[in-house]
């Protein structure tokens, strides 16, 4: 699957004149529109971030039945899907927004994605290598998919801990 910001070719810009009256409002009310969604998404993870750590506090001060570590997983699983769904929603509203690109003088969105893409490290084993492949630009999205997991883990581990072998 593409991401957002994967450069896509396309024809050059146009002038101006040649688009429909109301072209850059739509285009600014597409952009307003993503940024809403990535909002939205970050609310999401404070949400699921708060609930969470609270609930990992709880289970290491208190001694619970196993279903509250097990509910612990479930909301994980469902925060993943949830950012899984925002991500994919984001993706299509990018894809929009490069193609409107196309017909406009300038290409933000696209060239910044082109920018960020081409200064990509691959990782190899060498010092001065790591350094540069941790330094690079990593996505959000592909950051905070790993958290659930991490959290999932915890609960998966309190629920293995309470197994009597």
């Amino acid at each position: 699957m593409a991401n957002p910001g994967d450069p896509q070719p396309g024809p050059t810009a146009t002038a101006e004149a040649s688009l429909p009256a109301n072209y850059f409002e739509i285009y600014k009310l597409a952009v307003e529109m993503a940024d809403r969604i990535s909002a939205r998404r970050m609310l999401a993870n404070t949400f699921f971030v708060t609930i969470n750590m609270g609930l990992t506090a709880l289970l290491g001060s208190h001694p619970f039945r196993w279903y509250v570590p097990a509910a612990g997983v479930v909301l994980s699983a469902a925060w993943w899907a949830l950012l899984r769904s925002y991500r994919d929603l984001n993706n299509a509203k990018y894809r929009v927004i490069h193609t409107m690109e196309q017909r406009l003088p300038a290409r933000i969105f696209f060239e910044e994605w082109a920018a960020l893409k081409r200064e990509a490290v691959q990782f190899a084993p060498k010092p001065r290598a790591i350094k540069a492949w941790l330094a690079q630009y990593r996505e959000l999205g592909t950051v905070e998919r790993v958290v659930p997991w991490l959290f999932a883990g915890i609960y998966l581990i309190d629920l293995l801990s309470r197994v009597d072998p």
